[in-house]
């Protein structure tokens, strides 16, 4: 079993960053990939960004290339996910989620473990 705690969300003005933060606790972190998933009132939750567990492969939603930045450090059981020229419709519950297969996946079907999730508003 693995728990996510999501943090770092917040209200920001269209062009401004945030960065997200997921803590792991429970099996060995580096075991799994890492993902962030996203869901606005009324939509499916779709994928955002991902890492394999060691780094070496990632993946981005194309609505967030060049905006978004993910990474992790195995040594703090953290995954991050830095936000930039953020947009309104980047507004949603971003969701931090583990993969047993360390690959990395940008498929939700993949992923075993989600957190709570954390609220990122963008004003306009």
């Amino acid at each position: 079993q693995v728990q996510l705690v999501e943090s770092g969300g917040g209200l920001v003005q269209a062009g401004g960053s945030l960065r997200l933060s997921c803590a792991a606790s429970g099996r060995t972190f580096s075991n799994y990939a890492m993902g962030w998933f996203r869901q606005s009132p009324g939509k499916e939750r779709e994928f955002v960004a991902a890492v394999s567990w060691g780094g070496g492969s990632i993946y981005y939603a194309d609505s967030v290339k060049g905006r978004f930045t993910i990474s992790r450090d195995n040594a703090k059981n953290t995954v991050y996910l830095q936000m930039s020229s953020l947009k309104p419709e980047d507004t949603a519950v971003y969701y931090c989620a583990a993969d047993r297969d360390p690959s990395g996946s940008t498929q939700r079907r993949s992923y075993d473990y989600w957190g709570q999730g954390t609220q990122v508003t963008v004003s306009s």
